[in-house]
């Protein structure tokens, strides 16, 4: 699609949206009066303005005009009950008629809940820490490796997101002329960029490369099982393995990112399924059951550096905030944990088969227009199916192994995908985020050909600018 049909596509797309949506338009135009471009998170402010939410439920969600989309973002993720799952609403009930709010005090909720990760991972020789956010529980996990090593390189994939702390932000936006190795943001120190290095995401000889040559001064090596934004991508068996051999061997410690894949493919983390044991680990997403909960999982010898006293000198001030450990959020936590353990038979495998509708459904509906489309989202040998989908236009025929193989424009349409895609599904009544999402027990097949109609008709409509 030439940039002139695709400038006339997104003009009508464009058209049609506002049509829908002028309550949505009002109140994104009172917001950019007062707010950053009118909100708090950039993926939540889409071209040419977001839709303004009056309610959300199961697979759905309604904007103030009265439209419904299935809805495949669920809360970043986070909801794989599906929106304000009754299981979770009923308890959360109860606890805000015994008071909810803030105290400023331990209560006992956490401690139930980070036995039951500590359970359900296996290792019971592991301590937990909670924070709120998956930047939070990623920029600590580094600063505690830091401190236990004593060295101050830090490894990570290229492509790999694992939030906006200083440490991590490089590496993550693809760049035609320099790849991944650039800071992605202004105001990171330039010393601490180039103290965080880069490797591609399955090479195991690129990962012996690098150790090889710095391996003596990387504290540590960060790394998720199953790529999130990076493009929904298995990391290969014997990659993890390697990876757990090379960084013992070097004195690094690994750390595996697991905020979203963590209880996505089972009651448990993906490290017990390809039986690769980290050094440390960060938890999010599901284990707050729609809170704002995250967590430092890691070896005893290596957390008690956030120790006060003992045999260190210095320890890492991973103090907290107001809100980690929340009695409200704890809870939570506990109740979607516990139904995720309950229901294990049921509920992955039928997310498994809504996954592999979807990717397939989707990539038919493309293809009966005369358009590829392929999606990535697979599980592999070790992931026994997925729950995710990912949508990619290609240019050429080569195999989606890496982010370098999702992100680089002359391999694949990032555009179309981003920004045309998205605006011509919300039309059709589906939202997605970077192309797809996931499916929750609360998505049907009903759902799932509701999604792959849409699909087929916004691949009618690309084959007219096409």
């Amino acid at each position: 699609m030439d940039e002139d049909a695709r400038s006339r596509l997104m003009s009508l797309l464009e058209e049609r949206y506002r049509r829908r949506t002028p309550r949505s338009l009002a109140i994104h135009e009172r917001a950019r009066k007062v707010m950053v471009r009118g909100g708090s998170h950039t993926l939540r402010l889409w071209v040419p303005y977001p839709v303004s939410l009056s309610r959300a439920r199961g697979s759905a969600i309604w904007d103030v005009d009265g439209n419904a989309y299935t809805d495949y973002w669920q809360g970043h993720y986070a909801n794989i009950l599906g929106h304000n799952p009754g299981v979770i609403i009923r308890t959360l009930r109860d606890v805000h008629e015994r008071g909810a709010l803030q105290t400023g005090f331990e209560e006992a909720t956490q401690i139930e809940l980070a036995e039951l990760i500590v359970r359900q991972l296996g290792d019971g020789g592991s301590r937990v820490r909670f924070t709120t956010s998956g930047t939070l529980a990623t920029m600590y996990a580094i600063m505690v490796a830091e401190a236990a090593t004593g060295r101050e390189l830090v490894l990570k994939v290229g492509g790999g997101w694992h939030g906006a702390s200083p440490f991590l932000l490089k590496g993550v936006r693809f760049d035609a002329v320099k790849g991944f190795d650039h800071p992605d943001s202004a105001g990171i120190p330039r010393g601490l960029s180039r103290k965080t290095l880069l490797t591609r995401f399955g090479d195991l000889e690129d990962l012996k490369r690098v150790l090889r040559a710095k391996g003596d001064r990387i504290a540590c090596f960060i790394v998720e099982p199953f790529l999130g934004a990076g493009g929904f991508l298995p990391a290969p068996r014997d990659y993890l393995e390697g990876a757990r051999r090379l960084t013992e061997r070097h004195g690094v410690l690994l750390i595996f990112d697991e905020i979203v894949s963590g209880f996505r493919f089972g009651p448990t983390g993906l490290q017990t399924l390809y039986g690769v044991r980290p050094d440390l680990s960060t938890f999010g997403k599901l284990i707050g059951g729609g809170h704002a909960v995250s967590a430092v999982v890691g070896r005893s010898d290596v957390m008690e550096i956030c120790e006060p006293g003992g045999a260190r000198r210095r320890r890492v001030l991973f103090e907290g905030g107001t809100f980690s450990a929340h009695a409200e959020y704890m809870t939570a936590g506990l109740v979607m944990i516990k139904h995720l353990i309950r229901h294990a038979g049921e509920i992955y495998p039928r997310l498994a088969r809504l996954g592999a509708s979807l990717r397939r459904g989707i990539e038919a509906a493309f293809a009966d227009a005369g358009i590829e489309a392929r999606c990535t989202g697979d599980g592999n040998d070790v992931v026994p199916g997925s729950s995710l989908f990912f949508v990619h236009f290609p240019r050429t025929r080569a195999p989606f192994r890496r982010p370098e193989d999702l992100q680089d424009p002359r391999v694949s349409d990032h555009d179309l995908r981003e920004r045309v895609f998205k605006l011509a599904l919300l039309n059709e009544g589906v939202h997605v985020t970077h192309g797809g999402g996931a499916a929750s027990t609360a998505h049907n097949e009903k759902a799932v050909r509701k999604t792959i109609d849409a699909c087929a008709a916004v691949a009618r409509l690309f084959k007219k600018f096409l």
